[in-house]
């Protein structure tokens, strides 16, 4: 298990020597390994049980070393796109090491604390990482995120301590422990539980932008290049999921119905306001930032609701399609173009035909249209939550809940329509030939066979055995 840090603190190492720089995204993609070691290995467990590695895990250190790698790719066309110096550029990578380290934690603990740290690991990493950029807007968006993060890591902290004293004085230490609050649930003070899980999750919810703060993410996705974008979309969020997974996994054993009540009331508040967001929004970054907070209210949504295998379906289904688009929108804006007429256009060779299906393919699959991931997810996940309202007799309500949720849905539709067409055939003011480099094609073509094999029956039916 601990084979998992080694490539990470090679690259911090690496960052502090002068080595030959394409060392550095030889260690970045070497964190593919040990994940795949750990598939053979199995279930286990480490010092005194404060790590675990299970399914859901494994799953999601996967979904994060598929990411790891296509911005890895990305990463080496970065100078050529952007005023970053070799120096910050190697900066960067050592960051990316951190990050790395934080997000391996929180994914791999089972130990709340341990989780923390991990999470807040990451999170600093991120605020140098977005530095990077030697713009003030830049650096005023990464102070922004240090605050907002703050706020979030310090109210997860504070419902983390609530859980912990909830079983204190029937489990012991072992009270921080995911697995034993999952199976000692009958012993949980449900009340005090309860008050600390809000904490814990409205945490988690501020840290991927939702209600009340939907704005700054996308800010500072703008503000940052664009690979930093990607990371936040397809590794961060990911690892703030699964943390939500597992302490709503011990809520649904204390008090399912205000689970469910809690976390579609915040949830539907956040897709209401971050519905009309999108609608006004102006430019690619701030554009697929907030579809961003859109899925992660669906993956909460379907997850609370007990479908779990079309949670993670769609989780992975994301994190592999908007680092993609992302990375499309660095390169459709780095020759200073930050409207959406005709972005696609002027595009040549094999590479640019590569990036414009690529791209445009990515377009449509993250409103869901089939075959994407995401349109099976859904349907998988409107499917549990009607079951859920037939098992608790509450069927219109949740109906009424199905049809918010898919007026909202029909709006940012419309948006992402509408702008498709846009850069696909308005005509743009003055056409120019735009390039693409191998290295930003081989980044789509491992997303584009990453998501298309998340539709293999075996990949199906691992994920259906991971809850």
């Amino acid at each position: 298990m601990f084979s998992l840090f080694i490539a990470p603190a090679l690259l911090l190492l690496a960052s502090f020597i002068k080595i030959p720089r394409q060392i550095l995204p030889l260690l970045s993609a070497a964190i593919f390994l040990p994940i795949l070691w750990l598939f053979e290995k199995g279930d286990m467990s480490l010092w005194h049980e404060n790590f675990l590695v299970d399914g859901l895990g494994r799953f999601v250190l996967l979904l994060s070393a598929v990411v790891g790698v296509g911005v890895t790719f990305a990463l080496e066309s970065l100078q050529k796109r952007s005023a970053i110096s070799e120096k910050e550029y190697v900066r960067f990578y050592r960051f990316f090491a951190i990050f790395w380290i934080g997000l391996i934690l929180s994914i791999i603990a089972n130990n709340m604390g341990i989780f923390w740290v991990g999470l807040e690991l990451a999170t600093l990493s991120t605020v140098y990482m977005i530095k990077t950029n030697p713009s003030r807007f830049a650096s005023h968006e990464a102070w922004n995120y240090m605050i907002v993060g703050t706020i979030a890591i310090s109210l997860i902290l504070f419902g983390i301590i609530l859980i912990y004293a909830s079983a204190k004085g029937a489990l012991g230490e072992e009270a921080m422990h995911f697995s034993a609050l999952l199976s000692h649930h009958e012993v949980v003070r449900g009340y005090l539980f309860e008050i600390g899980f809000a904490f814990v999750a409205i945490g988690m919810f501020i840290k991927m932008g939702f209600f009340p703060m939907n704005i700054w993410l996308a800010n500072i996705e703008r503000a940052s290049y664009y690979p930093v974008a990607a990371l936040f979309s397809g590794l961060l969020e990911s690892a703030v999921m699964i943390g939500f997974f597992r302490f709503s996994l011990i809520a649904q054993k204390i008090n399912f119905a205000h689970l469910i009540g809690f976390g579609f009331i915040y949830a539907l508040l956040t897709l209401f306001i971050v519905a009309f967001l999108i609608y006004r929004v102006k430019d690619f970054m701030r554009f697929f930032s907030l579809s961003g907070i859109e899925h992660m209210v669906l993956v909460a949504i379907f997850w609370a609701s007990g479908g779990y295998f079309a949670a993670l379906l769609h989780l992975a289904g994301h994190a592999f399609i908007k680092p993609a688009l992302f990375i499309g929108a660095g390169i459709m804006e780095s020759w200073g173009r930050y409207h959406f007429a005709g972005a696609l256009k002027g595009f040549r060779g094999l590479k640019g035909k590569i990036f414009v299906a690529s791209v445009a393919s990515f377009m449509l699959a993250i409103i869901a249209l089939p075959p994407s991931p995401l349109f099976f997810s859904e349907l998988y996940g409107f499917g549990a939550m009607i079951d859920l309202a037939r098992d608790s007799h509450h069927l219109l309500l949740m109906l009424g809940a199905i049809a918010l949720i898919a007026l909202l849905l029909a709006i940012i539709f419309y948006k992402f329509v509408e702008v498709y067409q846009a850069m696909l055939y308005k005509d743009e003011e003055k056409e120019m030939k735009k390039e693409v480099s191998l290295s930003e094609a081989i980044t789509f073509v491992i997303f584009i066979i990453a998501t298309a094999s998340l539709l293999l029956p075996q990949s199906l039916d691992f994920i259906r055995s991971i809850v």
